[in-house]
């Protein structure tokens, strides 16, 4: 499983390079300051098209810079993907209608295209039988990631991607990068930005913190990279208990 830890980091150009040495980076569109240091330093990137940011920030983004984006850095080594637009709380219409502009805009680029768990598992099935990778987005009733509910719904979702438990397509998590979470799912990536956002929370670390946030954000990647994804899909989601979470 590839651990993609998001950015922006919000720390010194210093710590930004230590933290994303050899690790996998999530570069948002809505905030892609540190793809200049990831492509540099880290051993892949994928990009991310910050629909989500601009939605929690009542915000839109203009797609066609998007793409220019996209087509700007996907020749370069270390690029993986990039997540095709979506539209957090749209219909399936609207979601289908950005995957065929995707295609006609950036034909031959490895693009994602994100199911939302609101979503029907009609939408699910065809994604996963039509694209080599889809991403999972917690959407809706659903937007809390490893509540009661939420995984009700993954395993209905699970269900459809699967075949006696191995996923037909790969699968990414977003926002889901907690071992509570993908140890019980068979993803082949996933990412969040824990590591950078809980670097600032100093009462994590106890009596004697880390003194800057290259060493905190450091520290917390590598207990969430010290855990894999699930090989299979059994129903048993694990509920340990991550201190640093």
């Amino acid at each position: 499983m590839i651990h993609y830890h998001g950015t922006p980091c919000g720390a010194t150009r210093e710590d930004v390079a230590r933290f994303l040495r050899n690790r996998h980076a999530l570069i948002s569109f809505f905030r892609p300051e540190d793809i200049g240091t990831a492509a540099e330093v880290c051993q892949s990137f994928c990009i991310d098209n910050g629909a989500f940011s601009a939605w929690k920030q009542g915000k839109t983004i203009d797609w066609l810079n998007y793409y220019r984006f996209v087509d700007d850095w996907k020749h370069h080594p270390a690029f993986d993907w990039a997540i095709i637009p979506d539209v957090i709380d749209g219909d399936e219409r609207q979601n289908n209608d950005l995957i065929d502009e995707w295609e006609r805009s950036l034909r031959g680029t490895i693009g994602v295209p994100v199911w939302h768990m609101h979503e029907s598992l009609d939408r699910l099935d065809w994604l996963a039988s039509n694209w080599a990778r889809i991403a999972i987005g917690s959407s809706d009733i659903y937007a809390t990631v490893g509540n009661d509910r939420w995984w009700r719904r993954m395993a209905e979702a699970m269900k459809v991607v699967c075949n006696d438990g191995r996923p037909r397509t790969k699968l990414h998590g977003l926002r889901m990068l907690d071992p509570a979470v993908f140890t019980a799912l068979p993803l082949a990536s996933a990412d969040s930005t824990n590591a950078v956002r809980n670097s600032s929370s100093y009462s994590r670390f106890g009596m004697y913190c880390p003194p800057n946030a290259s060493t905190r954000m450091a520290i917390i990647a590598e207990r969430i990279e010290s855990f894999q994804s699930a090989s299979l899909w059994d129903g048993c989601p694990k509920e340990d208990a991550f201190t640093l979470f």
